[in-house]
């Protein structure tokens, strides 16, 4: 993306980059089209436009931005480094939202970059996370310093301008840590993808953060002690603006990235102000947000999600054991209340996700099969995703072990949920990995993706979402052995894109096995589309026999009152 033209006699450039991560075989994870993006990219896109546009670098300065995300995109390392040698060195290269898992590949792409003389800052959720939990910095942030890489942690909000000064005036210090000063958000600089960039997902989508910050205390987590536990929010008229500027390039899909949006202490004017829009303007804008358990004895909350048009909505369901739940400090999640708060998003005919740990200290194999025997017996939910219980730096569980001197793999890129990287007290590490495939063969069967389907047509919902869903999902478990979070449509795998002190293979030989690789994928994953759409049209057919009906288990309505809503 190049900013518009302008008067300026100067140009400053600056390179946003989202890096990925690698896969077991060293390659970089990308897609043609990639489904998630980042909103981390779309946040610090918008604050480079705004300091543009109000001229930070003084009047006769243009600030011009290309934006890359690499999971979709192949990162010109080799032309960035031309670009701003021919600008004289103007120019900054910056790092955005690298979590743990990518802060490997994103150290070897900040290495390239440093080797041609570049400006370069790491910042994002690892960065922020080790320097909020850990009394020093660790090894690989040292090693980065050494490389002469400058370390952001803090959200960016309130202090990118004066990074930008710094960079302009090649002063640059080695760390600037914001951690402590959190900014408010309304009337901030709104997050922006260019159209360009945008396309490059599937379906187009938007991302915004409405709110940050969340009130509880997993110890799992890593945004609470990154973004606090105060509620911090967004006014609905910045969301209107985005949602009517976003909409001339065509978007109308969005992620609401708070981690928590029922307890943004805004939800109900946002949500009131996004149905106005909609009804105004007469468009289908959909959205996907993240709630914990307890939303639904919010007053009104799920109700007026669907009409501002949630049709997705993702819980951290994470356990169905009181005692994991309880050695995770997720006192909200109350196992009573499960079914009731899934019949009322059915109800509505919202989508729900939920995402499910494995690994937390009572767990053993037996157990957490049967666990997931259960779930599928007694909770009406749609989408099961399963997680490796991870230490994740900036996390209390990481903080813990490295007090404790405990078991780390010293790999950050296997910190991903879905790689073993520290020791359990009932499992080794063999059967912990082989329980979480087991899960998800176990959930995406053919036989329980049928119980699936049946409930979608009982709760009025079209049983053919199931099947799609077990195609995006499952599918990119089994065939393209990534988990879908990070996943996408048609897998790219660049030869000589591949994680340092592993071979660069000679093309004669990668090529073929990629042929090959590609055909044993897509011929599994046909076979088994064919198989879950044979289901799907068996299904439809009973389904519009007239007199039709179905009911289990799952389905029956609690009889005892739910707890109230944690504050």
């Amino acid at each position: 993306m190049h900013s518009a033209k302008s008067t300026a006699t100067t140009r400053f450039q600056v390179e946003l980059i989202k890096p990925s991560h690698y896969d077991d075989d060293g390659y970089v994870i990308q897609w043609v089209k990639a489904w998630i993006p980042s909103n981390s990219l779309a946040t610090l896109c918008g604050l480079t436009r705004h300091a543009n546009a109000t001229q930070v670098l003084g009047p006769d300065v243009e600030i011009a931005t290309e934006v890359y995300d690499e999971t979709n995109t192949v990162v010109p390392v080799a032309r960035i480094i031309r670009r701003i040698r021919r600008n004289g060195g103007r120019g900054l290269v910056c790092l955005v939202g690298v979590q743990s898992n990518q802060f490997p590949r994103a150290l070897d792409l900040a290495r390239r970059f440093r080797q041609g003389g570049l400006q370069v800052v790491i910042g994002g959720f690892h960065v922020s996370g080790s320097l909020a939990m850990l009394p020093e910095l660790p090894p690989e942030l040292r090693q980065a310093q050494a490389l002469g890489i400058t370390l952001f942690a803090g959200e960016a909000e309130e202090h990118f301008a004066d990074l930008l000064r710094a960079a302009y005036a090649q002063r640059l210090e080695p760390l600037y840590n914001f951690m402590s000063q959190l900014p408010q958000l309304q009337g901030q600089a709104l997050p922006y993808l260019p159209p360009e960039v945008a396309r490059r997902y599937a379906p187009m989508p938007g991302t915004f953060d409405a709110g940050r910050g969340c009130p509880f205390l997993c110890s799992f987590c890593t945004i609470i002690n990154v973004q606090g536990r105060k509620s911090r929010f967004r006014d609905p008229d910045d969301i209107e603006r985005l949602l009517r500027t976003n909409l001339a390039q065509g978007i109308r899909h969005y992620f609401i990235t708070d981690d928590n949006f029922a307890r943004n202490r805004n939800w109900e004017a946002i949500f009131d102000r996004i149905a106005a829009v909609r009804k105004e303007l007469g468009v289908k804008l959909n959205f996907t947000i993240q709630v914990d358990t307890m939303c639904h004895t919010l007053p009104g909350f799920v109700v007026k999600a669907r009409a501002a048009g949630v049709s997705r909505v993702f819980l951290g369901l994470e356990n169905v054991n009181p005692a994991s739940l309880a050695s995770a400090n997720k006192k909200q999640n109350k196992i009573a209340n499960y079914r009731t708060m899934l019949l009322a998003w059915q109800q509505q005919r919202v989508t729900t996700y939920c995402g499910y740990i494995l690994g937390f200290p009572d767990d053993t194999p037996e157990g957490i099969l049967a666990d997931i025997e259960t779930i599928k017996r007694e909770l009406p939910l749609d989408i099961l995703e399963f997680f490796c219980l991870t230490p994740l730096p900036g996390s209390v569980d990481h903080q813990t072990i490295v007090a404790h001197h405990g078991p780390l793999d010293p790999d950050l890129n296997i910190y991903d949920l879905e790689h073993v990287c520290t020791s359990h007290p009932r499992m080794s590490k063999a059967q912990w990995q082989g329980v979480f495939r087991a899960a998800w063969d176990s959930y995406y069967s053919l036989e329980h993706l049928e119980t699936l389907m049946r409930r979608a047509a009982a709760f009025d919902r079209n049983p053919k979402r199931i099947m799609e869903i077990a195609l995006e999902f499952y599918g990119c478990f089994k065939f393209e052995r990534v988990h879908p979070l990070q996943g996408g449509f048609l897998r790219r795998k660049v030869r000589t894109e591949r994680r340092p002190g592993l071979p660069i293979e000679r093309p004669w030989v990668f090529y073929p096995r990629r042929v090959r690789e590609v055909w044993t994928t897509y011929t599994g994953l046909l076979a088994y589309a064919w198989q879950v759409w044979r289901l799907y049209q068996r299904v439809k057919k009973d389904t519009e026999r007239p007199g039709y009906s179905y009911f289990d288990r799952a389905m029956e309505r609690v009889t005892e009152p739910p707890e109230a809503a944690a504050t």
